[in-house]
């Protein structure tokens, strides 16, 4: 699980078409990203489970759906991530496929209770995004060092996270990252996550990929 973790890239938007979009995710994939999270706030139902679809025939690497267990499923996604307003845990792992990833946000104390039963949290806001609409709430590095020791699950960081800090957050503890613009709004989505991915596995003293 810790290696697919390393490097989530979140999608943007529908902005090129799925096709499009599926060109970016292959791209960020090659780039090195270790897991893709389809999230686009304004798409339907339908268009999620299609573009779901997609993306888990382009990559190898393993994809899930925010927010919607019920696409998730239906698209054949390797699982999902869910908010502290979606589904409960629970209630998803009662739905979900033998081997069906789970993970849950965590971004204070008080959420920890429903990430009760996933496999993994995603911590955060780390640093000020525009992409998260609770970036003033953004908790730093040793706000993500003191929810990491509420957990055992591994965790992957949120939330302006860039080349230039994501090996400060792996080394304090996170299982890896998770980025939206940081590839998706770079002009070469494989550079961008290629860049990413040299700074977490410098990081964590392996092998820097080429």
């Amino acid at each position: 699980m810790k290696e697919a973790l390393r490097l989530v890239a979140i999608t943007d938007n529908l902005r090129d078409g799925q096709e499009g979009l599926a060109g970016r995710v292959s791209a960020a994939a090659r780039g090195g990203a270790t897991m893709i999270q389809v999230r686009l706030k304004h798409a339907t139902g339908r268009e999620l489970v299609e573009v779901t679809r997609a993306l888990v025939q382009a990559v190898s690497v393993p994809v899930v759906v925010n927010d919607r267990v019920d696409v998730a499923i239906a698209a054949g996604a390797a699982g999902v991530h869910l908010g502290v307003q979606d589904l409960p845990v629970a209630a998803a792992r009662h739905l979900a496929p033998p081997g069906f990833i789970i993970g849950a946000s965590l971004g204070d104390v008080l959420e920890q209770p429903t990430t009760e039963g996933a496999d993994y949290v995603g911590v955060g806001p780390i640093f000020p995004t525009p992409t998260k609409s609770d970036a003033g709430n953004a908790i730093g590095v040793s706000g993500m060092t003191s929810l990491l020791a509420l957990s055992s699950r591994p965790a992957v960081a949120i939330g302006g996270v860039t080349a230039a800090n994501a090996g400060e957050i792996v080394r304090a503890g996170a299982a890896g990252v998770a980025v939206i613009s940081a590839i998706f709004g770079a002009d070469d989505p494989e550079l961008a996550a290629r860049e990413l991915r040299q700074a977490i596995d410098r990081a964590f003293g392996q092998t820097v990929r080429s």
